[in-house]
């Protein structure tokens, strides 16, 4: 079974959108503008930028780290702009997932020659 199906489809259908009209190159700032312009015209709900808290031992850090992007409220966003995806990448977005109980993490990477790179993380 494909966890939040029907919203990760929309999802990188925007991110597909925004791969077809800038292509690969960007920095990841201008990829992340354009996506949100994207969700928006595609009126698929997000929010940018999103400070998510970390706990230890029932305690909340002072550091906290900011999302790309979560959409639906309930998926995270990771948008890269290099090379070639590495294992670093991952364990970043599934940290992430892990800090938030958040089940889907989506990883984009706009610099894959022909095509965005889109990898499903789920926790």
């Amino acid at each position: 079974m494909i966890i939040y199906k029907e919203e990760g489809y929309k999802i990188q259908g925007a991110i597909y959108n925004v791969y077809k009209k800038l292509g690969c190159g960007f920095l990841e700032s201008v990829y992340q503008e354009a996506l949100e312009m994207e969700l928006n015209y595609l009126e698929i709900p997000y929010e940018a930028q999103k400070e998510i808290k970390i706990s230890y031992r029932g305690n909340e850090l002072k550091h906290y780290f900011i999302a790309d992007l979560v959409c639906y409220e309930k998926i995270i966003i990771e948008i890269k702009s290099v090379k070639k995806l590495d294992n670093i990448h991952r364990a970043q977005l599934l940290n992430y997932l892990k800090a938030t109980n958040i089940k889907l993490g989506i990883l984009i990477n706009f610099s894959a020659h022909l095509k965005a790179e889109i990898e499903r993380i789920v926790l």
